[in-house]
Order: C-alpha cells, then structure tokens, then sequence
C-alpha cells in the first residue's frame, strides 16, 4: 500500500489539509498528517523550526472524520516536515508527500515562495512523488470546494505514481464543484498575485497581496486556471543548467 504524508502550509487545522487526507485515504492510501501548529504561507522549504535544546516540539492530534489517523502539529514550516518525514519522524518515509489543499492558487514561477510547493519538492528531494494542491480561491471567496480540489488530486495520482520517483507536480484547481477538466500547463512568468510596499517606518514595513493588472500569459497555468481548467506542471526539485564555464587563462 502507498503511503502518504498529507501536510500543507495553512497549518494543521485548515480545512484543505482535512479534505485531502479524507480524499487520499478513501482512496485506498495509507495516510499520515503532518503540518504547521499554525500558519506557515510563504515558507518556501524552509526548515527552520522553533526549537528548544535543539527539539522540534510536536504535538499529537485527533482530527475529526480522520479518526484512527496519525495526526502531528509541528512548529515547523511544511518543508521541514517533509523533510522529518522522510527521516522517519512519523513512522516509515512517506512514498508520496501530498501538500495542500492550499488557500490560494499557486501558479508561475512565484511557486519558488510557497509553502506548499516547498514541501512537496522537499519530498521529491528526498525520493518520494510529490504533489502541491492549490485551490484558487481569488482575493474575496463566498464558498470554497476543498473536496473538488482534493478529488482531482487523486484522479491524478495514477499518472503521478507511473513516473520515476522524485517526479513533482503542481496542481492547481478551479473554486468551483466543477471544471472543464484537467491540462498541463507552464508555469506563467509571475504568479496571479503581487506583493507591495505599503508602508515604510524607521523601523517596519509593511506588505499587501493584491491582483496583478495585466493579463496572464496565452497557454500558461495562471490562464488555463483563470479559464477553468485544472492545472498540471512538472516541476524540478533541483535543475542542472549547463553553463558552458571555461576558468580564464592565466
């Protein structure tokens, strides 16, 4: 049986992490829960922790309708989880690090800062199959589909677990009960969101996400989303680019 470790960045308590963990696990997958005792959004694989005498403090939990399910919150980011995980800190590796259902798409190549893309690379790192899960909620959502984002996940999870170990993808879903089905997309040259300055002290600042103006990329994973599609993206842990260097002479 396939073990997963379900982990995300919205910390252990988010609603997507629950619907996930119920999605794989009606699946037929050996589930583990594993995630931030809070909120950990742009920790990118980060595996800084708080520590105490060099302990990484976890909790054990009880998640409802997840009974009989291990369940940790960790103070730590999702990176450093998966990274634990596959050191054995819950139990046996995890064969496959499910990360999500996030708050927020994750799309382009700001992917780099989330959390939630973090921790499946972090997986992939360490030679299990990896999948970030994204739900695009936008800026102001009446209603959320966890489940929707969730079941599209595991649909996928025979093409994922046919490629070599260490494969990553990001996907990224529709708010809606229903999309026009799933495509693979590249990742768009920046996310759907921006980050600006607004306000600067002598000794603070102080951020706001908003909408970017302009339009995504023809045939990018920012514009198939925004057209409902689900979104698939290959993703490298670690890229190799040749660069041709030739030390100088002399």
């Amino acid at each position: 049986m396939t073990r997963a470790l379900i982990t995300n960045d919205d910390g252990i308590d988010s609603p997507g992490v629950l619907a996930l963990a119920v999605a794989a696990r009606e699946a037929g997958l050996e589930v583990v829960v594993a995630a931030p005792i809070r909120q950990s959004s742009g920790a990118s694989a980060s595996i800084m922790a708080a520590e105490e005498g060099g302990r990484i403090a976890i909790e054990r939990r009880e998640l409802e309708g997840l009974e009989g399910v291990a369940a940790y919150a960790v103070r730590g980011g999702p990176g450093l989880i998966a990274l634990i995980a596959a050191r054995g800190a819950f139990g046996e590796p995890a064969d496959l690090v499910l990360s999500g259902v996030n708050h927020g798409a994750n799309v382009g190549r700001a992917v780099l800062h989330s959390g939630t893309v973090g921790a499946a690379l972090t997986g992939g790192l360490n030679g299990a199959w990896g999948a970030a899960v994204s739900l695009d909620v936008g800026m102001h959502p009446s209603e959320f589909h966890w489940g929707a984002a969730a079941d599209v996940a595991v649909s996928l999870l025979p093409f994922l677990l046919e490629r070599p170990r260490g494969t990553v993808v990001n996907v990224n879903v529709p708010n809606a009960p229903e999309n026009r089905g799933v495509v693979e997309a590249s990742l768009a040259p920046f996310g759907i969101v921006q980050t600006t300055l607004t306000e600067q002290g002598a000794d603070h600042v102080r951020l706001a996400v908003e909408d970017l103006p302009n339009h995504p990329e023809e045939g990018s994973d920012a514009a198939l989303l925004a057209a409902g599609w689900a979104t698939l993206s290959g993703l490298d842990a670690v890229t190799h680019v040749p660069l041709s260097y030739r030390p100088a002479e002399g």
